[in-house]
């Protein structure tokens, strides 16, 4: 079988292949866009033997390639451009290019695919990824306007909140859409100008999150349910759990889930002492959500807050016991996770959390 590596950039992709005795049988250099997809896929096919690929960036600029493989059946890895410098570190030809780095990943598939997860056609999980994304998006808007109007207002009248009680509401975003001045200056009223078009920004942005929550939780409640079971999980947090852990069973273990969230610790053992190390890598989104429901838990479950007592009577710290509990809403999350893609898998009725 022959292994084909995927340098993939915004305009240009480069292919290598190899044969099981790792030497170079091919190379490729095209544009990255559908015809140079396609073009590459029959480069492949042409080549005579079966193949399997690997694209540094399978869900970034490589994204394209990727579906187009895999709707052709092709056995597609995506490959992490760390592991690939590491190879390329390794290798007897230094120096960096990027026929160098196809090989490299074309060289790691072949030693590493056996515990690589393959890439997975688009699914629900893509669509709620984006939804969810867009939303986060939105929502910092809405608090980088909300923060503009505050500056703005106090500059006006430090005492602005007597008529404007809160941003966050419905009333004081009408409010401030509706604002004026006394002072007849050309700056205050320009401020005051500046404070509505202000309002009224945010106004659609909040209009737009809610209406984007809306549309997560419907289609998180179609398939993805099954995660609310766990305390301080919503529809919103499983709609984003499922974009993130993507389609089909990326992920063989909890460990695995784990590692990629970075809420595994590192073992730092040496001379005989045992100890390990806070991990700081994982997807830093992914973390930050089971901080939340770690956060939750502790505040609403009688089981956390079991088993943070037990593991502070054990000597650890307050942060090191939310650690744990971290890990252990991890493996919760990938039982779950198994549920929903278990073959006729029927949805319990979701509740929030």
């Amino acid at each position: 079988m022959l292994t084909i590596g995927v340098d993939a950039h915004k305009q240009v992709n480069v292919a290598v292949a190899i044969d099981d005795d790792g030497r170079e049988v091919g190379r490729w250099r095209g544009p990255n866009n559908v015809a140079g997809w396609q073009h590459l896929a029959a480069w492949g096919a042409g080549l005579g033997e079966a193949c399997r690929w690997g694209i540094e960036g399978a869900w970034n600029y490589g994204r394209g390639l990727a579906q187009c493989l895999v709707a052709a059946a092709a056995t597609v890895y995506e490959v992490n451009p760390r592991w690939t410098a590491a190879t390329r570190r390794g290798a007897r030809q230094q120096g960096k290019s990027d026929r160098l780095d196809a090989r490299a990943v074309a060289l790691f598939v072949w030693r590493e695919a056996g515990t690589l997860p393959p890439v997975a056609a688009d699914d629900d999980t893509a669509v709620l990824d984006l939804l969810v994304t867009e939303r986060e998006d939105i929502v910092g808007e809405a608090t980088r306007l909300r923060n503009q109007l505050h500056q703005l207002l106090l500059q006006l009248d430090p005492d602005y909140r007597r008529r404007i009680p809160s941003l966050t509401a419905k009333n004081g975003v009408k409010a401030a859409a509706a604002y004026a001045t006394d002072d007849p200056r050309p700056l205050p009223q320009e401020r005051a100008g500046a404070v509505r078009r202000l309002a009224q920004r945010l106004h659609l942005a909040q209009a737009q999150a809610q209406a984007l929550a809306r549309r997560i939780a419907q289609l998180a409640a179609a398939r993805f349910a099954r995660l609310t079971a766990i305390c301080g999980v919503s529809l919103l947090t499983a709609g984003a759990l499922a974009g993130i852990l993507g389609p089909g069973r990326r992920f063989t273990s909890d460990a695995q889930l784990a590692a990629y969230a970075g809420v595994a610790p590192l073992e730092a053992s040496s001379a005989g002492r045992a100890r390990h190390r806070l991990n700081r890598g994982g997807n830093r989104r992914l973390n930050a959500i089971l901080y939340r429901i770690a956060i939750t838990q502790a505040r609403c479950s009688p089981a956390a807050r079991a088993y943070l007592a037990r593991r502070l009577s054990e000597g650890k710290t307050k942060r090191e016991a939310l650690r744990a509990l971290k890990r252990f809403i991890v493996r919760a999350i990938w039982r779950c996770w198994q549920e929903c893609h278990a073959p006729g898998a029927v949805e319990v009725v979701a509740r929030a959390a």
